[in-house]
């Protein structure tokens, strides 16, 4: 006996909400980085720091336009999943957060959203993406 009717139908439209929270998600965290642009170097946030927030002000943007639109959705799914891994690595190695931390954000948000990316590279953008209307 079914409990729920066949939803497999929708999963375009799922991929859709998908990429949307996820691009939104990488919109909001790229605006933050936007001040860094007139910030100098101190002992808090060393000059390589900077320089990489600065990159990533630039990248996660575009990233997230490419995801939310579904334009080379793979390739944006692979660096913004290259810019998670850094996140994850960040929390691990440098402020030595567990998974769930106490007090504080551990490395779980990041993990999920890795693992959307992971989804959109293997699943691509679904039939509602501009990939679909280029490259057919």
């Amino acid at each position: 006996m079914k409990l729920l009717p066949d939803l497999s139908r929708f999963g375009d439209f799922g991929l859709v909400v998908l990429r949307l929270a996820i691009g939104i998600i990488f919109l909001f965290h790229a605006s933050l980085k936007w001040k860094m642009w007139g910030m100098e170097p101190s002992e808090q946030l060393s000059a390589s720091m900077l320089t990489i927030f600065k990159i990533l002000s630039i990248a996660e943007p575009l990233g997230a336009i490419a995801i939310i639109i579904g334009f080379l959705t793979p390739y944006a799914a692979i660096g913004l999943s290259i810019v998670m891994i850094g996140a994850i690595n960040m929390k691990i190695n440098v402020m030595h957060l567990s998974f769930m931390a106490r007090g504080a954000t551990g490395w779980e948000f990041e993990t999920m959203i890795l693992a959307g990316l992971v989804c959109l590279l293997f699943l691509g953008p679904g039939k509602i993406a501009v990939d679909r209307k280029l490259f057919k």
